[in-house]
């Protein structure tokens, strides 16, 4: 897109103050660096922990904070469930960043952020213990949402994708699934104390990720064989619902994306971990003294 090219209200949509429409943000209350959460009420279990804040907003399911920890900026904002909602969040992040929402112009410079999701999944390996945290070295998205973008080509893993499909022979009638890389300036500070491999981005938390209540899943032999599934020796660790939109857009739009996740469920041992709280905690320190 031509830089110079004036942005349609109906595709930069703002609110009447000059806010970003869904975020209900200024350019300069975004910090450099973002932790990305699901739940709107963890976003404060976080923000106890920094000092001076500078913002603190909602919107819908949307809450975001501002301030430091030990002196580093930091934002942390809470998305809500699913890449339908990655798509608004991460290119509202990105516009807040790259675009001038008062000319609707792209800048000429390019700011890159460092998005990093903090969020609980379920581990779809016997040896993955609860608690046990997790970082997405790759995620694999079940939604589609990446092909409704041009410049999908450009970070697709096309082999890891291929294998994928081949492996499970993946039914046409479904969307066609995605592989793509975290970021390693990310993934580099949290090698030690994580289990590492793909993370399964599914488009729902019941049939979607092979739960039954009253409906039965299409195609159960495709849960069941998940856990041999390797490529180049990265497995499948865990399943969730936002890495692959945030790890698809946020790469494209040029910036750095992770996931780590809490494992507070193992699918295959049918464990779940309904005190997982103190381990969220942990996994906060973690991430606020890693990056």
């Amino acid at each position: 897109m031509n830089g110079k090219k004036i942005i349609k209200s109906s595709e930069l949509v703002l609110q009447a103050d000059g806010r970003i429409y869904h975020l209900n943000l200024f350019p300069e209350e975004l910090a450099d660096t973002v932790i990305l959460v699901g739940d709107p009420g963890r976003v404060n279990i976080i923000a106890r922990h920094l000092n001076d804040i500078e913002v603190d907003t909602q919107n819908r399911e949307i809450h975001t904070v501002t301030g430091y920890y030990k002196g580093k900026r930091l934002s942390i904002l809470s998305t809500g469930m699913g890449t339908d909602n990655l798509d608004i969040v991460i290119n509202e992040l990105d516009a807040l960043a790259n675009i001038d929402l008062r000319k609707r112009q792209i800048k000429s410079g390019h700011r890159s952020l460092n998005l990093i999701r903090l969020g609980t999944s379920g581990a779809l390996q016997a040896d993955i213990p609860l608690n046990a945290f997790i970082a997405s070295e790759y995620a694999i998205g079940l939604d589609g949402l990446l092909y409704f973008y041009r410049k999908h080509q450009d970070r697709i893993d096309r082999d890891m994708t291929q294998h994928f499909i081949d492996y499970f022979n993946y039914a046409e009638e479904l969307p066609k699934p995605y592989a793509i890389q975290s970021s390693s300036s990310l993934l580099n500070k949290f090698r030690d104390g994580f289990v590492h491999g793909i993370t399964l981005t599914a488009p729902g938390f019941y049939g979607p990720q092979g739960r039954e209540l009253r409906l039965e899943v299409s195609y159960p032999d495709f849960y069941a064989r998940i856990p041999d599934f390797s490529y180049r020796e990265h497995r499948i660790a865990n399943f969730e619902m936002e890495t692959s939109a945030l790890y698809g857009l946020g790469r494209m739009l040029g910036h750095n994306t992770l996931t780590v996740c809490v494992a507070i469920a193992n699918r295959f041992k049918k464990e779940f971990n309904d005190s997982y709280h103190e381990a969220v905690e942990r996994l906060i320190i973690e991430v606020l003294e890693r990056v």
